[in-house]
C-alpha cells in the first residue's frame, strides 16, 4: 500500500510547506482536497516545492468545469510534477453543483461516463495520438487547433480516478477510470459486500479484473497513548460521521450495520440546527465500525490489518488535521507511513 496525508485547503505557500515536511517525513504523497480552495492550484504549488511525492485530487469537483478544463489543467500538473499527478474527480451533490457552481448537474451517472470519455479523447488529442472527435450525450467536441492544445509531454496521461459510492459509479470506476477514491465513511463490510463486488463487476465490462482498479481509501483513526489523546481523536471522527451521515446518499452506510433510520434521526437534529444531538447519534457502537483506533505503535500494524488486500493508496485522513493544529505530529505519522508502505507494498 502506498501511503497519503490528506491535506485539506490552505494558502499556497502553506500548502509548499506542508509538501516538504511530508516528503521529509516518508509519506509517499499527499491527496488534497477541493472545498473553499482549489485542488488544482495545491497540486501545482506541491509539485514546484518537492521532488519525489505523488498528488492526487481526492476529489476535484468535475461538472462545473468542461472536460476540456479539466484535462488541460490535468495535463499541465502531470507534465510540471513530471508524471506524479492522479486526477481525483467527484460529482458533488446536487445542491452544490447548481446552487453553488450554478451548472448542471442531472444525471450525475451518465454525465460522469460522458466526463471521463470526452477526458480520454482530450488526453489523446494533446499527446497527438487522435484528431479530437468526441461526441457525447452531454459533451460534443471537435475542435483543438494547435495553438490551443498544450502540446504532447513525455509522460503517461494522469490516471483517471472518480469518487464512488453506489452501484452505478462503483461499476463505472471498474469499467472506465484507473481507481476509484471510496468515502472516508466506510466500513470493512461495505468494502467486501458492496464496493469490491460492484467494482468488479463493471471491470470485467472492459476485460480487467478488481487487481487492475486502484482503491484509494481514507481513513479515519482514533490514536493516543492514553484514554484523554484517544477521546480528543474519537471526539473529531464522531462529528466527521456525524456530518458525513447526514446526507442521504451515504444512508446505505449504517443501514449495511443494521443501523437503519440513523441518517434520518441525524438529519432531523440538523434541521433542528441541534450540532450536538447531530454528534450524539452517532454512538459508539456505529464509530468503531468506521474507524481505526489504537494505541501509537499499534496504529501501522492496526491499518495493514484492516486495510491490507483491499487498499492500493490509503490516505491518513487524521493526520491532515493533525498537522494543521501541531506541525510537530508529522513525525509520528511519518513513522505510521513508512511502516504500513514498507509491509504491505
Amino acid at each position: 500500500m502506498r501511503v497519503h496525508l490528506m491535506s485539506f485547503p490552505n494558502e499556497l505557500r502553506k500548502i509548499q510547506q506542508l509538501a516538504r515536511d511530508v516528503e521529509r517525513a516518508g509519506f509517499d504523497g499527499i491527496t488534497l482536497t477541493e472545498a473553499g480552495r482549489t485542488a488544482y492550484l495545491s497540486v501545482a504549488a506541491a509539485a514546484l516545492a518537492t521532488e519525489r511525492l505523488e498528488f492526487a485530487t481526492g476529489i476535484a469537483v468535475a461538472f462545473p468545469r468542461s472536460p476540456t478544463i479539466t484535462a488541460g489543467t490535468a495535463w499541465e500538473l502531470q507534465e510540471t510534477s513530471r508524471g506524479r499527478f492522479r486526477l481525483g474527480l467527484g460529482t458533488q451533490v446536487r445542491a452544490h453543483v447548481t446552487r453553488r457552481y450554478g451548472a448542471d448537474f442531472d444525471p450525475p451517472g451518465p454525465r460522469m461516463r460522458d466526463y471521463i470519455l470526452a477526458l480520454r479523447a482530450l488526453f489523446r488529442a494533446f499527446q497527438g495520438e487522435a484528431p479530437l472527435d468526441h461526441h457525447g450525450p452531454f459533451y460534443e467536441l471537435t475542435l483543438l487547433p494547435p495553438m490551443w492544445s498544450p502540446g504532447p509531454i513525455d509522460f503517461p496521461a494522469p490516471p483517471i480516478d472518480i469518487a464512488a459510492v453506489g452501484p452505478y459509479m462503483l461499476k463505472l470506476a471498474g469499467e472506465l477510470c484507473d481507481g476509484v477514491h471510496v468515502h472516508p465513511m466506510h466500513s470493512r463490510r461495505y468494502l467486501t459486500e458492496i464496493l469490491e463486488p460492484r467494482l468488479a463487476e463493471g471491470a470485467a465490462r472492459a476485460n480487467r479484473g478488481l487487481d487492475d482498479i486502484a482503491r484509494l481509501i481514507p481513513v479515519l483513526t482514533i490514536v493516543g497513548n492514553d484514554e484523554g489523546e484517544r477521546e480528543a481523536s474519537r471526539a473529531f471522527c464522531r462529528q466527521q460521521v456525524a456530518v458525513y451521515g447526514s446526507t442521504p446518499n451515504y444512508a446505505l452506510q449504517f443501514d449495511l450495520l443494521g443501523f437503519e433510520g440513523t441518517t434520518a434521526k441525524i438529519r432531523e437534529r440538523q434541521k433542528a440546527g441541534d450540532f450536538t444531538g447531530m454528534v450524539e447519534v452517532v454512538s459508539d457502537d456505529i464509530l468503531q465500525h468506521f474507524t481505526v483506533e489504537a494505541r501509537w505503535d499499534d496504529l501501522a500494524d492496526a491499518l495493514i490489518e484492516r486495510y491490507r488486500g483491499h487498499a492500493s493508496r490509503l490516505i491518513l485522513y487524521t493526520a491532515g488535521m493533525d498537522y494543521g493544529r501541531d506541525p510537530a505530529t508529522l513525525d509520528r505519522w511519518g513513522e505510521v507511513a513508512r511502516a504500513v508502505s514498507k509491509a504491505a507494498p
